[in-house]
């Protein structure tokens, strides 16, 4: 199995990768910078262009839709929330995915069930709406809704998309008080990749298995 992620050089990302070479699959990680097989800005056209042409007519298995940022943490509502912090984190939080899956439609049709996972965040469910962090909540939101409609065009196409809350993690993200561990998550997040299917596409669940509400 040939297994991409993006967002591979930190955190919940990383930790996927060297769960899955640890089984002796193929992957293929990209970031920005680090120890990568591909340099990938998932903001820019010409990078995931560039990756397109990287792989040829490799066949991906599974494509984990990785790469986030947050960057509204703790922000103010009478003074932060700047245009640029909303323009940065929809293009790598949601324009990021999209343009990821068109760059990779050729090479996921290559493979025989091939599946798309998209890690999002319980604070995109619009049923949690405790305040704050409008800008990631709002991203995290529009990935939700990104996945779902990418889940109905491509199931004709016999490719499964899953939507993913990979926990509260402790990761330079999450912050070190965070519930669970990179280990936890990654060992969750992997088994609902696995069960992922076409009588399933769409689905939005927790690390642990759990149905999460939209």
């Amino acid at each position: 199995m040939t297994i991409l992620i993006t967002g591979a050089n930190r955190g919940i990302g990383a930790g996927l990768a060297a769960h899955y070479r640890d089984r002796g699959e193929e992957v293929i990680g990209t970031g920005r910078s680090g120890a990568v097989r591909i340099e990938l800005d998932v903001t820019r056209p010409e990078s995931h262009a560039a990756m397109a042409r990287a792989l040829g007519e490799t066949a991906i298995d599974l494509l984990i839709c990785n790469a986030g940022v947050y960057l509204d943490k703790g922000a103010d509502p009478e003074t932060g929330y700047g245009a640029d912090l909303w323009a940065q984190t929809f293009a790598t939080n949601v324009t990021g995915v999209f343009l990821t899956v068109q760059a990779l439609l050729p090479n996921l049709r290559r493979a025989r069930g091939a599946k798309v996972a998209i890690i999002a965040s319980q604070m995109g469910s619009s049923t949690r709406a405790p305040g704050g962090s409008y800008i990631y909540r709002a991203s995290k939101a529009a990935a939700v809704n990104l996945g779902r409609n990418l889940a109905a065009d491509l199931k004709a196409e016999a490719i499964a998309v899953g939507i993913y809350h990979p926990g509260w993690v402790q990761t330079d993200m999450g912050g070190p008080t965070a519930e669970i561990t990179a280990e936890e998550a990654v060992h969750g997040l992997a088994q609902r990749f696995a069960a992922l299917s076409l009588e399933t596409t769409g689905c939005f669940e927790t690390w642990d298995g759990l149905a999460h509400p939209f």
